[in-house]
């Protein structure tokens, strides 16, 4: 019942607004050649701006792809639910990229298909749950082509596993979900479980991902610079190193922004708004994969909490 009031939300928003995002994209278009002139930026915050994205990725994107060039204008994004709000909707509308979509709850990907965006401009969606084992034919069934654009990804549980088994493409620009909560430092991740799901591992909704010293960490490993997260503490964005030459590489306590978002919930599924400070002891008895020695361990006894 929530998720069918969600939708004709949704849907009522897209008719509502599809006036104003025509006058938000406009805009958008000067902002972006206000900061693709700027020299250097002490941080990304100064160049974000949002139109569809939820915190500002929509200015970084386009601040990043001012200093590169992109062959190939494809981009692929999962978590998308609705896309309404999501990372490469700018994209494709402003740019005219071409785009892979993937999500897995039906109503979503209906509710997409419905949406204009879907008839005008070359988006495919796909409709899966995705894992290590089936990421990979997600992608080459889309494409063949290696170096594309820009991943995005946001799956609020596996994020880290799916990006390390991906092996198919090289995105020049890659945008991770890192959780804040885990901190600056510390190199962890939840264990890989194929069917996680955030809401049945822990009520609070802060037990997910991995932290963004492991996503940094990763992004090395697979030949990436990190340049980055948005002010909002949600997204962390990487650079390949081939062309990374025109940002400043940070490391993860440097680029580090605490989640803003007040997000955490109690056993009934309510809002308790606790503070970016409070938020690890509510899941210290959950479990962690300590990639520095490779040991799953409990929350508390890492953090010394």
């Amino acid at each position: 019942m929530l998720k069918s009031i969600k939708l004709l939300y949704k849907k009522v928003f897209l008719k509502l607004n599809y006036d104003i995002h025509k006058a938000m994209i406009l805009n958008a278009q000067n902002i972006i050649l206000s900061n693709n002139s700027k020299a250097d930026i002490k941080n990304l915050a100064a160049v974000e701006f949002q139109v569809f994205s939820q915190n500002g990725e929509d200015g970084i994107i386009q601040y990043l792809l001012s200093k590169i060039e992109i062959p190939n204008p494809i981009f692929i994004e999962f978590g998308v639910e609705t896309y309404i709000e999501s990372n490469t909707r700018f994209l494709l509308q402003n740019n005219n990229w071409s785009g892979l979509v993937i999500e897995a709850d039906g109503d979503y990907v209906n509710f997409i298909k419905k949406d204009t965006v879907y008839q005008k401009y070359d988006l495919e969606i796909a409709q899966s749950f995705i894992t290590t084992k089936n990421i990979n034919n997600l992608i080459t069934n889309y494409t063949n082509s290696i170096d594309i654009g820009l991943l995005s990804i946001d799956i609020d549980g596996n994020d880290y596993w799916i990006w390390k088994a991906i092996n198919t493409i090289q995105p020049r620009i890659v945008i991770c979900e890192y959780n804040a909560t885990f901190g600056a430092s510390q190199k962890v991740t939840i264990p890989y479980e194929e069917s996680f799901d955030k809401r049945k591992a822990h009520f609070s909704d802060l037990y997910f991902g991995a932290s963004l010293n492991a996503i940094c960490d990763l992004a090395n490993e697979k030949g990436y610079d990190f340049v980055g997260t948005n002010k909002a503490g949600v997204n962390a964005f990487f650079v390949r190193k081939d062309i990374s030459k025109p940002f400043k590489t940070l490391n993860s306590q440097d680029g580090f922004n605490e989640l803003k978002a007040k997000s955490s919930r109690d056993k009934n599924g309510k809002l308790t708004y606790k503070r970016f400070s409070e938020r690890l002891k509510i899941i210290e008895n959950q479990s962690v994969l300590n990639l520095e020695n490779n040991s799953i361990t409990k929350i508390k006894e890492l953090y010394n909490l």
